[in-house]
């Protein structure tokens, strides 16, 4: 399979991860881990369902992977992801030492992979991904946009609490 359908098939398992999540009201966002071929762990944002900030789809999908594989190296491994991954999440992609990171729609308000900043591939630190954005982009910036869309309607619909 060619690189870029490879991308979007794995992009595509991602994309189901993210429904689940919006379907639990949390905000869409799913990760795939993959190494030669076979996904190692599959995930999706559980931030407000485990009232956790720090349980974001890629962090879940590292801890997951680590388990599976035994080690906390995850070399060799492609991590899809529907987001541009944020600050505290490219910092864990770093220090599992994925071999790539590849992302769905970019985060202009806290991606890290390029948006805001890149320290996914900051000269600095000692271990550096290969990282690809905007795979099925219109996709999965979809679901975004339908969460958030929703969440605004129901903050119009809900009127002040009088007190």
């Amino acid at each position: 399979m060619r690189r870029e359908a490879e991308d979007e098939h794995w992009m595509r398992r991602a994309l189901e991860e993210a429904r689940g999540a919006l379907a639990r009201g949390d905000v869409p966002v799913g990760a795939v881990i993959v190494r030669d071929g076979e996904i190692l762990a599959t995930a999706a944002n559980r931030t407000v369902a485990d009232g956790d900030a720090t349980a974001h789809a890629e962090v879940l999908a590292v801890r997951e992977a680590s388990r599976a594989s035994g080690e906390w190296r995850l070399g060799g491994c492609t991590l899809y992801v529907t987001l541009e991954p944020c600050a505290m999440c490219a910092g864990a992609l770093v220090l599992a030492r994925l071999e790539r990171v590849v992302f769905g729609a970019w985060d202009e308000k806290a991606g890290m992979a390029g948006s805001v900043e890149d320290l996914l591939r900051h000269p600095r630190l000692n271990h550096r991904p290969q990282v690809k954005g905007g795979i099925l982009e219109t996709e999965c910036g979809a679901l975004l946009t339908e969460f958030f869309a929703g969440r605004r309607a129901k903050s119009v619909d809900t009127p002040p609490v009088a007190g």
